[in-house]
């Protein structure tokens, strides 16, 4: 297990117990089995909202002989390096008694997301509270969608802070001024990294919660060896 402010190294460690490092027959008795991210999701789902987590993103890919298993998590406020740790242990436990993974060892990564993380549900609006955002629109200024006038041109760009965010909307400061949007008038948003920005945002959140919302999303990550 290891735990720190980047994301952690993908390159292979040596398992210990089930792992296949003496010849090509073990090779042979170990076949790759290929999981689906969405079984993989709906095995680990209850364990990480039990945590009061959120799961992002699962992958699987190849690493070696290995595989790297990659979850991202958030919540509100962020994810610290301790519930890394923690949930870490409690999937690893989860998966190990599923069978799922198979025998072929794995290199479970949990992390928590980047700034470049598309905000696309109504959660990833909420947590980017008091962040500049630039996002596309997918409607007409008379709110109704045209998919001619779409392909005819590129959707115009937005660009502004985010005062809130609710399940039906989010409202932007745009150069001073607040603008209102459903969530179905907007494509997905991106964070826009401020260097040399001093903090004085002009929104009514909790500074606390937006400061550890920034730690968590510089990358927390931890990693472990599955079997």
């Amino acid at each position: 297990m290891r735990g720190d402010s980047r994301h952690a190294p993908s390159r292979p460690r040596r398992a210990s117990g089930r792992d296949t490092e003496n010849t090509g027959s073990s090779r042979e008795r170990l076949p790759a089995l290929q999981v689906e991210p969405a079984d993989l999701a709906r095995l680990l789902e209850p364990v990480i909202h039990a945590a009061g987590l959120d799961l992002e993103t699962v992958r699987v890919s190849p690493a070696g002989r290995r595989r790297l298993l990659r979850l991202v998590v958030d919540a509100d406020g962020g994810v610290g390096l301790d519930q890394i740790a923690e949930l870490s242990r409690e999937v690893s436990t989860s998966l190990d008694a599923s069978g799922v993974m198979g025998e072929v060892p794995y290199t479970l990564e949990v992390s928590s997301p980047g700034v470049d993380r598309p905000l696309t549900e109504p959660r990833h609006w909420r947590r980017a509270q008091g962040r500049l955002v630039s996002v596309a629109l997918t409607a007409t200024t008379d709110g109704v969608s045209s998919h001619r006038t779409a392909a005819a041109r590129p959707a115009p760009t937005v660009q502004g802070r985010v005062l809130v965010a609710d399940d039906t909307g989010v409202t932007l400061d745009v150069d001073g001024d607040r603008a209102e949007f459903d969530y179905a008038e907007l494509g997905p948003g991106r964070v826009q990294v401020e260097f040399g920005r001093v903090a004085e945002d002009p929104v009514d959140a909790d500074e606390d919660v937006s400061q550890a919302a920034d730690r968590a999303r510089t990358g927390n990550g931890g990693a472990q060896d599955g079997h």
